[in-house]
């Protein structure tokens, strides 16, 4: 019993120590763990709530760049067409070569890299080889290497031009080289098909394709239009996950002019041999329709092509026709006679005494190249009598003839809204002498432009009906307004037959199977000391006078040689483009005189052909 109750008291003692010794549930090791984990998650619980919820922009912002893009939707410009839809602009389709300096650097890098890690990797061949491809792209952009190299030679940049614009095969070409960092991307270039022919009026844009001459210009935002845009996200491998939001466009628009340009084409040919054969400076020529005020052709010489304009001098460019001003001499002429018949101091039918062919005018000479004595009003425009046309504008008040001028269009501009337009010189004085009006009676003291003399023209042309010139087909007629009677404008038409017929000072202008009405001026350019041996020829006309459809000016600038007078120069290179015009517009003959030759009909039409 002693035993069994001796063990029992061991036991419970046994029992006793081992509580007495049992480690705490809350040991400090346990705490400092717990207390680490607990202070990591409240950190990035702060910093979560920091960076979302504080300052959420800078990684959005990162994260913006890396997944989102915006693409351009392409946009080809406008054509410009003519008034039958031939097309004289038109976008095609081309490709820019560009480099990004940054991944030319990281493509170097990497290669030398992967030397060092590859014993093997033979480092002098793949450089030899990248050497053979900068050498073959330098070759066919036609640049030195050195300055290619140097081009790209910064790290910093991302975006660098090569070359703008070339052809599909050299794209192809650079393509197929294969060299890190050298990119292509589609871009379109103008093309003109008619060449130097509509250069003038049509223009050019430039590399970025914005027009900076001509029609180009004038209707850039038409032609151009909106481009559309789309923001999208996109995954790692580039493809489009989200569209974020999508802007429409302006659609390109087109625009018809109301050049024709078989007449374009036909006056530019002529005008061209013309300013070579006389050796002219330069010339111009205008093609109007009489009853509308379009304009059927514009043409200068010398032109230039504008689809290659490396090394072409600023004075081709100018659109002389509309630019440069000059001394119309005799081709305004008419003008007095309308006044004197407006006002009533004339009938078509008085006579005028320029006896003795000359006459002093507050101590200034007007003269005649000889005595005509008395001549009638016809015979006044047939002769181009300068005291004969003096008397008549002397004969209404100053007023009166100035707003002849005025109601043509010779002091303002045209209406047709061409670039650089220039409205002309006329000097507006409170005072007249009887001299200075004498001279503006026949062409002097006021400058004004070939197109500006065709705007005169038509509406003598259309009856004293005047409205504005265009170059763009308008979707509606235009404007007009009677400012002379058509009774007046009719006898003067009339008047104006003349000097086409024998004796006159235009026989070379005359158009077979055609009556038409024009007259010549020549006069001489003004420089420092007055005027000087240098001409200005020119020829204006319609046809046929008897329902007139065309009006015509040619202008040659300063030609050379004995033939400097209008009627020798101008007058030819007119009745070429108005027989012409006058074939391709289908206009029946109304000359009745032609109608036979050598006992058998003849086809007036086409010896209006010939003529042409």
């Amino acid at each position: 019993m002693s035993r069994v109750s001796a063990n029992s008291k061991n036991k419970s003692r046994t029992s006793q120590a081992k509580v007495n010794s049992a480690p705490s549930l809350l040991h400090w090791r346990f705490v400092v763990v717990v207390t680490a984990i607990l202070m990591v998650f409240i950190g990035l619980g702060v910093r979560a709530a920091y960076i979302q919820v504080v300052s959420p922009d800078l990684l959005i912002q990162q994260g913006d760049n890396r997944t989102m893009r915006t693409r351009v939707n392409p946009l080809h410009r406008g054509l410009i067409v003519d008034r039958n839809g031939q097309q004289l602009a038109v976008s095609v389709p081309v490709r820019a070569i560009w480099a990004d300096p940054k991944a030319i650097a990281q493509s170097i890098q990497e290669t030398e890299e992967k030397a060092k890690e590859d014993p093997s990797f033979d480092l002098q061949a793949k450089q030899n080889e990248n050497s053979k491809r900068w050498q073959a792209l330098a070759e066919v952009l036609g640049q030195n290497l050195d300055e290619l190299k140097e081009k790209v030679g910064d790290p910093e940049r991302r975006f660098v031009y090569l070359q703008r614009q070339v052809s599909p095969a050299m794209a192809e070409y650079v393509e197929e080289l294969k060299i890190a960092g050298i990119y292509l991307r589609d871009e379109s270039r103008r093309y003109y098909p008619s060449g130097e022919v509509s250069a003038h009026v049509v223009g050019f844009t430039n590399v970025d394709d914005t027009g900076i001459e001509g029609v180009e210009k004038l209707y850039n935002k038409w032609l151009a239009g909106t481009q559309g845009s789309r923001k999208i996200r996109r995954d790692g491998k580039g493809r489009m996950v989200e569209l974020i939001e999508s802007e429409a466009g302006k659609k390109s628009q087109n625009i018809q002019l109301t050049i024709d340009q078989r007449i374009q084409a036909l006056a530019y040919k002529e005008l061209k041999q013309a300013v070579q054969y006389y050796k002219a400076t330069s010339g111009s020529a205008v093609v109007v329709a009489v009853n509308t005020g379009e304009i059927l052709a514009l043409v200068n010489s010398p032109s230039y092509n504008p689809n290659n304009r490396s090394g072409v001098s600023a004075h081709r460019i100018r659109n002389r026709a509309v630019t440069d001003a000059y001394e119309p001499g005799s081709s305004v002429k008419p003008l007095a006679v309308l006044s004197a018949l407006e006002f009533g101091t004339a009938k078509a039918d008085s006579l005028i005494d320029t006896s003795p062919g000359w006459m002093h005018l507050g101590g200034n000479i007007v003269r005649d190249p000889r005595n005509y004595g008395e001549i009638d009003l016809t015979q006044i425009i047939r002769k181009s009598s300068n005291m004969g046309i003096s008397k008549l504008a002397l004969s209404v008040p100053k007023e009166f003839l100035l707003d002849m001028y005025y109601n043509v269009g010779l002091m303002s501009d045209s209406g047709a809204n061409l670039l650089g337009e220039s409205s002309g010189i006329f000097n507006n004085r409170h005072r007249w002498s009887d001299f200075e009006l004498s001279t503006l009676s026949f062409g002097y003291g006021i400058s004004v432009t070939a197109l500006q003399l065709a705007k005169m023209y038509s509406i003598l042309g259309d009856g004293g009906i005047k409205r504005p010139l265009s170059i763009v087909k308008p979707d509606k007629p235009v404007e007009s307004e009677r400012v002379i009677s058509a009774n007046s404008t009719k006898q003067v038409l009339h008047m104006m037959e003349s000097v086409l017929k024998e004796g006159g000072s235009a026989e070379k202008a005359s158009v077979p199977g055609y009556r038409v009405a024009g007259k010549t001026g020549t006069s001489r350019k003004a420089n420092a000391n007055g005027y000087g041996d240098e001409y200005v020829n020119i020829f204006a006309g319609v046809a046929p006078v008897s329902d007139p459809q065309l009006a015509v000016v040619i202008l040659i600038n300063e030609p050379k040689g004995e033939l400097y007078y209008a009627g020798l120069t101008a007058a030819p290179v007119f009745a070429k483009i108005m027989a012409a015009s006058l074939q391709m517009l289908n206009v029946p003959p109304d000359d009745k005189t032609v109608s036979s030759l050598a006992g058998t009909s003849v086809d007036v039409n086409k010896e209006a052909a010939n003529a042409g």
